[in-house]
């Protein structure tokens, strides 16, 4: 029997990868903010995985709470009521927003962003659904063909009814604006044209996730999704909130439209919601949605919704992120330490265009000279100096999440200001060691 890299070579496909060039890295065991390699390297994890490990790797009460619904009941059939679905779902709805009624459990992300859509369409008799081009929604049919990044277009269609439009990002502004309000005003008579063009009358949804993750951590300018709320009232058509990346404690708040003051009509979710210590995702439904399908069939299903041992794995990690203050703790320590810590790095890198975020979910984006805004590496793909980048963060003792020409700094909400300290050092002695590839003045 080989070791767990050749086995992993000869019998495991990889997704998004060209499966011949790859070089796995083992993962032996983790616990809190680190992981531990299969060569006994203790790493920082400043990837949480994908984004994912809100809570942190093994916390005690969530594998106690799996080992106990293990006990009781690992697995049901989804039209049978068991408690931990029960009481994850309350949890869940006691978070949101007043207007949210009820939770659809699915298994991911994507799956959570098929289902909304289905029921946006269902509800709204349309069949159109708009997304932005700097976004990703997953890497099922309609989850990928709503997707805006490269990753879409080996699989894109031409789906009827997905129509991409431009979302507001300063830095790289499409809209020639020069102050965020501008951008904000422009990106929503940029949508309100999209709406136009398109036939208010056919579309059903504008999907948005909240914070744009993989694509670049932007955060809306203020007013931005008011705006979009208020498209959608004036045209009849639902808004989706893709909260899988940016919910659940990520942003500082249990939901990053928190920040905004806004009320989507349905919420879709997964990763944070238990750390994706078991599979599970989920779209939140309005009360005006659930009432669609009051007396009318809902056409859609699925074996594991609400798997009572991921369901657990939920209701533990609520549990846990509100009495130990996790969400809070990612608010203070986004806003005491790493915001603060990125921005003098940015001081010291000219190599550092622009920083962006809060709470737990950052990202720096690299580039060759400021004045041009010049990326490090090319959109869609990467370069000798992401390369270099990566190679040196982990040996600075990072696991590191880096997209394209960006770094982003997305540990677990549990990290303590010591830990966010020694990532910002490495990042440091890592952005050092790649600054000759800057050619800017």
């Amino acid at each position: 029997m080989g070791t767990t890299y050749d086995l992993d070579r000869q019998y495991v496909f990889h997704s998004w990868s060209a499966q011949a060039a790859l070089k796995p890295l083992v993962i032996e065991s983790a616990q809190g903010s680190y992981i531990t390699d299969g060569d006994g390297n203790r790493l920082l994890d400043l990837s949480s995985q994908l984004v994912n490990t809100n809570i942190g790797h093994q916390h005690p009460k969530v594998v106690a709470a799996i080992k106990a619904q293990a006990d009781l009941l690992c697995t049901v059939a989804p039209q049978h009521a068991n408690a931990a679905r029960s009481e994850a779902a309350r949890l869940i709805i006691e978070r949101a927003p007043e207007n949210m009624a009820k939770v659809f459990f699915t298994n991911a992300g994507a799956e959570a962003v098929e289902y909304a859509v289905r029921m946006a369409k269902l509800h709204t008799g349309r069949n159109k659904v708009l997304s932005t081009y700097r976004s990703y929604h997953g890497g099922t049919n309609t989850a990928v063909n709503l997707t805006g990044d490269p990753r879409r277009w080996a699989n894109d269609l031409g789906t009827t009814g997905t129509v991409h439009f431009f979302g507001p990002f300063l830095y790289r502004s499409v809209f020639h604006a020069s102050t965020e309000e501008e951008e904000c005003q422009r990106a929503l008579e940029h949508l309100e044209q999209v709406i136009g063009f398109e036939g208010p009358q056919t579309i059903a949804a504008i999907i948005l996730e909240t914070i744009p993750g993989t694509a670049g951590i932007m955060p809306p300018p203020p007013g931005y999704l008011a705006g979009v709320r208020a498209l959608c009232d004036k045209y009849g058509i639902i808004y989706i909130a893709d909260e899988v990346m940016a919910g659940f404690g990520r942003t500082g708040a249990w939901f990053a439209f928190d920040h905004y003051g806004v009320q989507p009509d349905l919420i879709t979710f997964a990763k944070g919601v238990n750390s994706g210590y078991v599979p599970l995702g989920g779209v939140i439904i309005s009360q005006q949605i659930v009432d669609t399908f009051a007396d009318r069939v809902f056409p859609g299903g699925l074996t594991y919704s609400g798997h009572p041992l991921a369901c657990a794995a939920a209701v533990a990690t609520l549990t846990a992120m509100a009495e130990e203050g996790i969400v809070e703790n990612a608010a203070q320590i986004g806003e005491t330490v790493i915001g603060p810590g990125l921005r003098e790095l940015a001081e010291r890198h000219p190599i550092i265009g622009e920083v962006r975020g809060l709470g737990v979910f950052w990202a720096l984006d690299l580039v060759t000279d400021r004045a041009t805004k010049e990326p490090l590496a090319p959109y869609g793909g990467t370069s000798p100096a992401m390369g270099e980048l990566v190679g040196a963060l982990k040996a600075n003792g990072v696991l590191p999440f880096t997209n394209y020409h960006r770094l982003h700094f997305v540990p677990p909400c549990t990290i303590t200001a010591d830990e966010a300290r020694e990532g910002l050092a490495a990042v440091d002695k890592a952005l050092a060691s790649i600054g000759h590839h800057y050619v800017g003045g």
